[in-house]
């Protein structure tokens, strides 16, 4: 499992705009990190850029487990869940098929898939097509995939925005129990976590 994240000396571009640089950030089994900053400060760049799916103007992201070093593209290819500002949801499937495609994609399989619709209360929700679910309904189903495919790093971009204030505390016991379990998570965010986390800023 990993256990460490390490970004040293990193820089990232969005066309001929550098949204910043020098940036370092260490992160461990058990923490939350909270990034704070401006909008277009560059915090969802940087949760893309652990992931992989952007190759930053600088620096280094590395990742490191029990034996030590650990291979990045194996890293994010097993063992990371980035769940976007958008929710990435198609919407003329149901809730349940979409989670479903989500998790096999990543590792689940339908009895996680429905220990997490359980938890995160979507049954009634699992037939009804994506576009006929609220905001919050829709998050419910993203978040979902965290526990229907489980993955030792969270990047979450603004994970609990479309929640009510019910929602945000039963989602906050989900991460307290990752964290629990050696997970890690790294959120960008405007408002706090329900849990404690470090916060880092990213600015220019």
């Amino acid at each position: 499992m990993i256990n460490a994240l390490t970004v040293t000396d990193l820089a990232i571009a969005r066309g001929d705009r550098l949204l910043f640089s020098g940036f370092a950030l260490e992160a461990r089994a058990g923490e939350a990190i909270a990034l704070i900053g401006r909008n277009g400060a560059g915090k969802t760049s940087l949760l893309r850029a652990i992931a992989g799916f952007i190759r930053p103007h600088a620096g280094k992201i590395s990742f490191a487990g029990d034996d030590g070093p650990a291979d990045a593209d194996e890293v994010r290819g097993l063992q990371i869940h980035l769940l976007g500002h958008h929710d990435g949801l198609k919407p003329g499937r149901t809730a349940w098929d979409e989670l479903m495609f989500q998790a096999r994609w990543t590792g689940g399989d339908a009895a996680r898939a429905e220990a997490a619709c359980a938890r995160l209360d979507l049954g009634r929700l699992k037939d009804l097509e994506v576009r006929k679910l609220s905001a919050g309904q829709r998050r419910r189903v993203a978040l979902a995939r965290l526990l229907a495919a489980p993955r030792a790093i969270w990047l979450l971009d603004e994970p609990l925005a479309p929640l009510d204030a019910d929602r945000r505390t039963g989602f906050g016991a989900i991460m307290a129990e990752h964290l629990a379990g050696g997970g890690m998570i790294i959120a960008a965010v405007h408002d706090p976590l329900p849990i404690a986390a470090r916060v880092v800023e990213i600015a220019a």
